[in-house]
């Protein structure tokens, strides 16, 4: 273990970013199949800005998309967490969660524990009335997440920072509020 973890869940530890996550998290990054449903593959430079905006988000908001380990192995298996988004939409703004997990976390269930347990984080600790999360259209595999974690779809709309994507700019977007997660 890197560090001690903000939390847990049964098999996850969620923490902040560290500079030494850089080399993991770019192969993460730069693989295809793993940003599939982004409109490109990031570079070590864009990784690496990437981690500061996250270490910078958690600063000023007290989460962001957390680094997440197995917490039996310490693996690094990419991100799970919250980020307050503020692109124009009629859901915007608000706090969005998502995950980004290697190829090797896949088909184990983290991405839905690890949600699972942002949302607990969100709504138990952060007090958020509600959370949002957002997918390509064609992303069915983080869609079923959304499902399975309790969202409900709110809608389909086109991306104001995918304009340039074609591919890429139509999205879904789910929402859960706190007296939904309560009643489950």
């Amino acid at each position: 273990m890197k560090t001690k973890y903000l939390f847990t869940s049964e098999r996850l530890g969620f923490r902040n970013w560290e500079k030494d996550d850089l080399d993991e998290f770019a192969s993460l990054n730069a693989d295809k199949e793993v940003m599939k449903h982004f409109p490109n593959i990031l570079t070590i430079k864009e990784t690496a800005d990437f981690i500061d905006r996250l270490q910078n988000h958690y600063k000023q908001y007290g989460h962001n998309y957390f680094a997440v380990e197995v917490i039996n192995t310490g693996e690094f298996i990419g991100f799970i967490g919250l980020a307050y988004q503020t692109y124009e939409t009629n859901f915007t703004p608000n706090v969005d969660i998502g995950w980004r997990l290697k190829k090797n976390a896949w088909g184990n269930g983290y991405a839905t524990e690890g949600a699972k347990r942002c949302l607990e984080f969100a709504f138990n600790t952060l007090h958020l009335d509600n959370v949002i999360a957002t997918c390509t259209e064609r992303n069915y595999k983080s869609e079923h997440v959304m499902k399975k974690i309790g969202m409900k779809k709110h809608g389909s709309f086109n991306h104001p920072r995918l304009k340039k994507f074609p591919d890429y700019e139509r999205c879904l977007c789910y929402v859960i509020a706190k007296n939904e997660w309560d009643n489950q």
